[in-house]
């Protein structure tokens, strides 16, 4: 058993697929069919069902690469050790972010970063609440910068910023009056509007749902879009209203802007956290990237 078979079984759990787990592995297909068939002699077991069109984890398989994870993880921490022990300055740090905040907070992050770490590469990798977690708990991002709650029970995270959630309504809206003044909109009063959200898999949308939800209904919504600067844009237009967070709330000076309104006691925010998976090792690295990141919070983000 080599750790590189270990390696393709994870992959083609992940994938579900022979043809992508090869391609992520930069291998041929037959090649990796080969290995699995080989490893599988060994162990006297099957790893997976095949199917025309997907593979499946047999009970064996599920076994195996729960412990094959571990393992893995294992070697990576061992060697991330070394090097930090060897005072190396050179390495490569993967951070997961979810795009609407990422576009706001890593701008200001990443330049301070790398003047103090100018060896260290760092690789972002943008994609959707529920993909990033998956990606940080099988390891193949170091950090993720999400929102709470996290549903993956394999992460562990640092906190951010509790950051306010505000209300977009079009400059027209019979609620954009309450801009600036002291009448802050109830939930309650949102039942009958027509709301635009975040399409599924973005952590903002669950948010949104469930203030709804606390308030007694459910959004009627009638439009949806993967892009906050679109939603934000088509409030604007007059096709809805929208919770928005509070970083990421448009200059009201714009044409496209909508108006924000602040929602009533107790407010609605977010958590924003950077995540990691459970028991990994932490490279020096990392740490100064957490670090980086909550100094950066305080200093430029009063929310």
């Amino acid at each position: 058993m080599e750790l590189r078979q270990l390696l393709y079984v994870v992959r083609i759990a992940e994938e579900k697929n022979f043809s992508r787990a090869a391609e992520k592995l930069h291998i041929a297909q037959p090649s990796l069919s080969q290995q699995l068939s080989k490893l599988e002699k060994e162990i006297g077991v099957l790893l997976f069902r095949r199917t025309t069109n997907s593979v499946e984890l047999t009970h064996a398989g599920s076994v195996f690469v729960a412990k094959a994870q571990d393992i893995l993880d294992s070697v990576e921490q061992l060697r991330q050790e070394m090097d930090d022990l060897a005072h190396m300055r050179k390495g490569r740090l993967v951070v997961g972010s979810l795009p609407i905040t990422g576009a706001h907070m890593l701008p200001l992050v990443l330049p301070v970063f790398q003047e103090k770490f100018p060896e260290i590469e760092v690789v972002l990798v943008e994609d959707s609440t529920s993909r990033l977690e998956q990606l940080t708990a099988s390891g193949q991002t170091d950090l993720s910068l999400l929102s709470l709650p996290l549903e993956e029970p394999a992460l562990t995270y640092v906190p951010l910023v509790e950051e306010e959630i505000r209300l977009a309504v079009p400059p027209q809206h019979e609620l954009a009056r309450r801009s600036g003044s002291a009448e802050d909109v109830r939930l309650e009063e949102l039942r009958e509007q027509p709301f635009i959200l975040l399409k599924k898999g973005q952590g903002f949308r669950q948010i949104a749902l469930d203030l709804c939800a606390q308030a007694g209904f459910a959004p009627r919504i009638v439009f949806e879009s993967g892009n906050i600067e679109t939603v934000q844009s088509l409030v604007a237009a007059g096709m809805g209203i929208a919770f928005v967070p509070a970083m990421v709330a448009r200059a009201q000076w714009s044409t496209l802007a909508p108006v924000y309104v602040r929602l009533a006691e107790p407010r609605p925010s977010r958590t924003l956290v950077i995540a990691s998976r459970k028991g990994r090792y932490l490279s020096r690295a990392s740490e100064a990237f957490i670090r980086t990141m909550q100094t950066t919070v305080e200093r430029h983000f009063d929310l």
